[in-house]
């Protein structure tokens, strides 16, 4: 042991021997220390997220397009500008919270408001204006303090101070190795002071960098030219320019820097090549799921009812088709710009998004809802979710894109893992074909498309093969002896349920759908109506609300004894329980007056009159219930009045209501009474069943109704299939796709039965490699003989063998 320190060794052990919870709060709090600007980055985006105003909008921004795309780290610069603007915020909010302003004086009416103009600033009085403000303020500070720990806040100006006296003896080697660019403006120093410029050359910026390459900061190495040149060309400057002149000159010591930091952010000296794309991806993966499931919170009417409830009735929601077509144009223009590896577009893009989408969201989109933005939820998680993948886009950026793209980032390992994600990723819809055709559009290639899917289809193939291999030799097969239990009824067991559930799925789902997760459709409205031979109807009578009661337990255990031998009535009872079942009392005087006319009346009695001929009476009955689903029959009878009354309905989940025969007594109908009352001028029609399970002294009706369950809302969709049509769409479907599996595989062996995939999938990675070096001939002579050992059984049984 070279250092050797008693004191040290004792405080190891004091830390080692200390409780797990108390070690768990160390390295959770020396987590915050080593993330102490994203801490800062957090809590900044938070406090716009509550707060959503334009005062809270600048430091997002900034950190997007200024301290996330700093290499190596934000400058002391930054750290200042957030922190004298938290403070100055804070003045500003303070300052507006008096009641003696005009807006002040109805904040009630105009806090929910979106565009109100102090709301849109942010200087709205309102309880905690400061709270979030104030967390940012101590989080910038803490990490202010983190970096004068570790030296690093103050290493600007140590930097420029140390080398002057150097730069000035480099400047005066670096002059005689100047070329014929002296004249040209290559870039300016951003750690210079507002009153100087620094013109660097070629030459210049090369001997620098690499005399100064331990140096901490890259902007400190970039300082190559000593204070009193800076000084003199300064003063000739202003000395040969005028007012206008010196204007425009100020006006370029704002541009130069700005438009310097990004020309050396897509021209960088040095390139910590890294690949985030995956995340990126998965990022707006999540907001497209957002989008998905949310997307009622991005129209103007909050209430709407989910995506599918829309679709299913044919409806394509404007703010739904909108969002999606613009996140997913902003994914295909994330995966060309990757493609092609350019990072200038990628700061273009970078800018373009970071500005729309804020105002976006922050100006178009409480318009268009009437909220605010601090109201919306679904809002604000798509826009933090946004913030995560600008943070990943700053950092792509800042690093630069991989030289070399190769295959897909699931096809880096060889596991079940990675075979599952993989083979799940080409069971989506059309999404292997539009990323082989956009690799093909934005990648430098001599193959046709043909010829692109073509090898791209041997990869996947030789991918998945070389997996097969890989578990294979993981878990080895001895030979000679026979498959262990485990695997047989495990995979095999697994395999005959899945068939037999796939076989049996419409009966299992039909059956189940309505005795376990059905629910009771009770009705709302029951009315009967009664026409005697086509005149006008003497009785009318709907029964409602009050009138419509469910059995109580006795009421419903009486019913069930009342039928104690009849087994054709048990079994039917047996699908209903007691809350199916609905008792509706109608009143037996009718609710409208009997309004025929005197020829018709007339003609009436004597169809009666006429005991020769048959007279019809027609009863129906109408059930409403849940969705207006009404359900009407009409029985015609003969002049008698006799078991007419059917007294118990069936009320199916299709579009006929039958009278049930099993719960009848000897399969006869109730008897009803007629009678006709008059008053003066006026009458109308009196009926009364005879025999009513409730007894009651004034005339009415009885009538029981049996409601089947319904599927629930969101099992609507396969339900109204009904049996036969499940069959025929999903059955025969995945029966289609399961008999492929189990059938033509003798015409495959050659391509499936490979022992060793190893030189297939290493000439596969060969075209990969060499397309992205740019050696297009050479792609072509791989795909060559790629193909001809395809088409040479021989030679792939020699490529294949086991080394």
């Amino acid at each position: 042991r070279m250092f050797h320190d008693d004191e040290l060794e004792e405080s190891e052990k004091f830390y080692v021997g200390q409780p797990r919870v108390l070690l768990l709060i160390y390295a959770l709090y020396n987590t915050l220390v080593a993330r102490s600007e994203m801490v800062c980055y957090f809590v900044i985006i938070l406090n716009h997220m509550i707060s959503a105003s334009m005062i809270t909008l600048v430091l997002p921004i900034l950190i997007f397009l200024w301290a996330m795309l700093s290499v190596p780290r934000p400058s002391k610069r930054f750290w200042m500008t957030a922190i004298v603007y938290t403070e100055v915020a804070i003045v500003i909010k303070y300052f507006f919270q008096f009641g003696f302003f005009p807006w002040n004086k109805h904040v009630d009416y105009t806090k929910d408001k979106p565009y109100h103009p102090p709301n849109i600033i942010g200087i709205e009085k309102k309880e905690g204006y400061v709270h979030y403000d104030l967390v940012q303020l101590l989080a910038l500070f803490f990490h202010r303090s983190i970096l004068k720990c570790h030296g690093l806040w103050d290493e600007d100006e140590k930097g420029d101070s140390s080398s002057n006296k150097e730069d000035t003896d480099d400047e005066l080697s670096l002059t005689r190795g100047r070329r014929d660019s002296s004249a040209s403006l290559k870039s300016v120093n951003l750690a210079a002071s507002v009153e100087s410029i620094h013109v660097h050359f070629p030459e210049q910026q090369t001997a620098i960098r690499r005399k100064s390459s331990s140096s901490i900061s890259q902007l400190s190495h970039r300082s190559s030219f000593s204070s009193h040149r800076s000084k003199r060309v300064m003063c000739k400057l202003c000395a040969s320019k005028s007012h206008c002149g010196l204007c425009c000159f100020r006006t370029l010591q704002v541009y130069v820097p700005i438009r310097q930091f990004f020309y050396n952010l897509i021209h960088p000296d040095y390139s910590a090549v890294t690949d985030v794309y995956v995340l990126m991806f998965l990022a707006d993966t999540v907001d497209f799921i957002i989008i998905v499931f949310g997307f009622w919170a991005f129209g103007k009417h909050s209430a709407a009812a989910d995506i599918t409830s829309s679709l299913s009735e044919d409806q394509v929601p404007e703010a739904f088709l909108v969002m999606v077509l613009i996140q997913f144009g902003t994914m295909v223009v994330d995966r060309a710009l990757y493609l092609k590896k350019t990072v200038m577009g990628k700061v273009i893009f970078q800018v373009i998004l970071v500005f729309g989408i804020h105002f976006w969201m922050f100006f178009i989109l409480p318009g268009v809802t009437e909220r605010k933005f601090s109201q919306n939820t679904v809002a604000q998680l798509w826009y933090f979710v946004k913030c995560v993948y600008f943070g990943l886009s700053a950092y792509q950026i800042r690093c630069g894109y991989p030289t070399r793209v190769l295959g897909n980032f699931l096809t880096k390992s060889y596991n079940y893992v990675n075979l599952f994600l993989f083979q799940g990723f080409r069971l989506v819809p059309f999404l292997t074909e539009l990323r082989a055709v956009m690799d093909w559009v934005w990648t430098d290639t001599t193959l046709s498309l043909s010829s692109w899917i073509c090898v791209e289809d041997i990869y996947a193939h030789i991918f998945i093969l070389k997996c097969w291999r890989e578990s294979e030799k993981r878990y080895p097969q001895p030979r000679g002896q026979k498959k262990k239990k485990v695997v047989k009824y495990g995979m095999g067991g697994m395999i005959i349920v899945l068939l037999i559930c796939i076989v049996w799925f419409p009966l299992l789902f039909m059956s189940l759908i309505k005795s376990v997760a059905g629910i009771t459709n009770k009705p709302l409205d029951v009315s009967i109506t009664i026409t005697l031979g086509g005149y006008q109807p003497i009785f009318t009578m709907s029964a409602q609300q009050n009138q419509l009661k469910s059995l109580d337990p006795n009421e419903f255990n009486e019913f069930l004894r009342s039928y104690g031998g009849n087994t054709a009535a048990l079994q039917f009872l047996e699908g209903y329980a007691r809350e199916d079942i609905t008792r509706a009392d109608l009143e037996g005087n009718s609710n409208s007056l009997w309004t025929i006319s005197p020829p018709s009346r007339k003609k009436m009695i004597q169809g009666l009159l006429d005991f020769d001929a048959d007279f019809t009476l027609v009863i129906s009955w109408t059930i409403q219930r849940y969705k207006n689903m009404k359900y009407l029959i009409s029985l015609f009878f003969s002049r008698t009045l006799e078991e007419v009354y059917p007294y118990y309905i069936k009320a199916p989940s299709d579009s006929l209501a039958k009278p049930i025969k099993q719960l009848l007594r000897d399969c006869k109908w109730e008897n009803i009474t007629v009678s006709l009352v008059k008053n003066t001028s006026e009458e109308w029609w009196v009926l009364n069943q005879l025999g009513k399970r409730q007894k009651t002294p004034q005339e009415s009706l009885e009538l029981f109704i049996f409601s089947d369950k319904v599927s629930p809302p969101s099992l609507g969709f396969l339900a109204g299939y009904g049996i036969m049509g499940l069959y025929a769409s999903v059955v025969l479907v995945i029966g289609k796709f399961v008999r492929e599996f189990f059938s033509g595989i003798s015409h495959s062996i050659m391509f499936e039965e490979l022992p060793n995939v190893d030189r297939i999938l290493k000439l596969c990675t060969d075209i990969f490699l060499v397309r992205e070096t740019g050696e297009l001939e050479l792609e072509e002579d791989l795909y060559a003989k790629l193909i001809f050992l395809y088409r040479s059984p021989e030679t792939m049984i020699k490529w294949t063998r086991e080394k």
